[in-house]
């Protein structure tokens, strides 16, 4: 009787000990930012019960719906999740997997994800709510774009109002093809190398619709001698450089005037219409984990990034941040204070 009193004495002492340890380790919110572009971080978002992440290795991006569910794309396929970060739904078929890009475009009263799957070689649009794929955008053949294509490795997508889609063939050929809304071939342009009208991983891209006509802002992530900014028109004709000397932009994200640029080298960086930067969030001083895929969970630091890949915004101005990393990490970052204007 000793013994077994003895024993759930020794349970409880040990449970207590730990809800010690993890109070003491629990991380609290970090600010990060300037002006009124800063943010809190929420510690723990999007971790199961117990505390671990469950989305797998990420090297994708994230998306947010019409109402207000946040998709993020991972090496296991996609995980939606509500604005507390709770998993709602998941699409791990082989159809979802290794979805390097994501943009979401509203279509008739149904949201549709569109995506760029570097791995499996194509382009994907597929209805948001129940995963269904409505459309693969693959290969042209050389008949069609006058091209021998041994390699097809797309990184980027978007979406022009008419409905053509662009899917940057940024880890192969550099070239950016554009498709219309029926998925048929139309045109391409660009190629690999540091020329002014060329590309050196053309990695992320967007319609930026802070003009009229809109444009592509397209992320030029290893231009020399640093990556940049770079815009053309949706006929794929060069506009102008438009922020040069900025590290390794991976993706753009944009929010009435103004752009959230992930940097692989461990921050990102928010420019207004002018083009200048206004707020850096997250950077990264370690050079052992800036731009590194191989940090463990158990390493990341609150408010530290080791190498954005992916961001969005909801419509409350909050920005949902996805790393590329082994251990698969997405971060909500809560928006302090709104700017004058601002919608």
């Amino acid at each position: 009787m000793l013994f077994k009193a003895a024993r759930i004495l020794c349970i409880q002492s040990a449970w207590i000990l730990l809800f010690i340890a993890q109070s003491m380790h629990a991380a609290e919110p970090v600010r990060m930012g300037s002006g009124f572009m800063t943010f809190d971080t929420v510690p723990d978002w999007g971790l199961d019960s117990q505390g671990k992440s469950q989305i797998g290795s990420t090297h994708g991006n994230v998306v947010v719906d019409s109402q207000g569910q946040i998709y993020t794309s991972s090496s296991r396929g996609i995980f939606v999740f509500s604005s507390d970060g709770k998993v709602l739904r998941q699409y791990l078929g082989s159809d979802h997997t290794g979805l390097h890009d994501m943009e979401i475009r509203n279509e008739d009263g149904l949201d549709y994800i569109y995506g760029a799957r570097n791995k499996a070689g194509e382009g994907i649009k597929f209805e948001a709510v129940t995963g269904e794929v409505k459309m693969r955008f693959g290969i042209p053949t050389k008949e069609e774009c006058g091209l021998e294509i041994a390699k097809w490795s797309p990184t980027a997508i978007t979406v022009a109002p008419d409905g053509d889609v662009y899917l940057s063939d940024g880890y192969a050929s550099n070239r950016i093809f554009r498709f219309n809304k029926d998925g048929e071939y139309q045109s391409h342009f660009g190629r690999k190398g540091n020329g002014t009208k060329e590309f050196n991983t053309a990695h992320g891209m967007t319609l930026d619709n802070r003009y009229s006509p809109p444009r592509l802002l397209i992320c030029d992530r290893n231009h020399q001698p640093k990556g940049r900014l770079v815009h053309y028109s949706l006929d794929g004709n060069y506009i102008e450089e438009v922020m040069p000397g900025l590290g390794m932009p991976t993706s753009v994200a944009i929010r009435g005037d103004y752009v959230a640029v992930p940097d692989l080298q461990g921050r990102l960086v928010i420019l207004d219409k002018d083009n200048t930067i206004i707020s850096v969030l997250g950077f990264n001083s370690d050079t052992k984990t800036r731009g590194s895929f191989k940090v463990p969970q158990e390493q990341w630091q609150e408010g530290i990034f080791s190498g954005t890949h992916g961001a969005c915004w909801d419509d409350e101005g909050n920005l949902y941040v996805q790393d590329w990393n082994v251990s698969g990490r997405i971060m909500k970052l809560v928006r302090v204070s709104v700017g004058q204007g601002e919608q």
